[in-house]
């Protein structure tokens, strides 16, 4: 069975802009998953024609195959609970942190299915997996 992987925004944006990390991208046999959040950053994101349409392919490409991955109440639930323990005990404060927010709902909502999430962001990603488990790899 191929691994489930579902890439942080990060990575899109890196590899939509500049062609970065193709091989992870498009070529490892991967069974990709897309975020439901990670789809609402790229399009918040695309501001010229050319971006809207390639946000536009990847949620037509990912809806066509049922791969789009969207947290449940239950994700949304344990995802508040995620939250305040990283203000409680890591001192985070959530004002002004909408990414924050959105990296716990695409970890959570990554192991609804079992998959891994890939990421540049070695510090939110991790100080999650402090709290609750999940599989993350940090890309550099």
């Amino acid at each position: 069975m191929m691994e489930r992987v579902v890439f942080d925004t990060d990575l899109y944006i890196d590899w939509l802009q500049n062609g970065a990390r193709e091989e992870l991208m498009v070529n490892r046999p991967f069974l990709r998953y897309m975020s439901t959040v990670v789809l609402m950053e790229l399009r918040a994101g695309a501001f010229t024609l050319a971006a809207t349409r390639t946000v536009e392919g990847l949620y037509t490409t990912f809806s066509r195959t049922s791969r789009i991955l969207t947290p449940t109440p239950d994700t949304f639930w344990r995802v508040g609970s995620v939250l305040a323990t990283l203000q409680r005990r890591f001192g985070y404060d959530l004002k002004g942190r909408t990414r924050l927010v959105n990296d716990c709902l695409i970890a959570l909502s990554s192991r609804q299915i079992g998959a891994t999430v890939f990421t540049h962001n070695q510090r939110d990603f991790a100080t999650i997996r402090r709290i609750v488990p999940f599989k993350l790899i940090v890309v550099l």
